[in-house]
């Protein structure tokens, strides 16, 4: 079951409230909204969305640089996308994270 218009309001909303103090953390490179995901695929429970340019082992990071798992009850959830350039329309395109 996916989630309701009210719950994706409200994590919006949170978003926008977090998402500058976010941007500032290391790799951080974009926040969003989306559903979280488990290994056995999307789990349909909203959650917010920081995308890094890879990740990083918590210990390896300063402390204001570590991204919370959870923000107001809220999931969030760590993605590596690489390096983000516009494109010739101007949107983000990614150069994929190296492993």
């Amino acid at each position: 079951m996916g989630a309701s218009q009210d719950q994706m309001n409200a994590v919006r909303r949170l978003k926008e409230k977090v998402q500058e103090e976010l941007l500032r953390k290391a790799n951080v490179v974009a926040v969003g909204i989306g559903c979280r995901w488990s290994d056995s695929g999307e789990t349909g429970k909203p959650a917010i969305i920081v995308s890094v340019t890879h990740k990083v082992p918590r210990r390896e990071l300063a402390s204001h640089d570590l991204i919370p798992r959870e923000l107001e009850g809220v999931p969030i959830e760590v993605r590596a996308v690489g390096t983000l350039q516009p494109d010739s329309t101007g949107r983000a395109q990614t150069e994929p994270a190296h492993r």
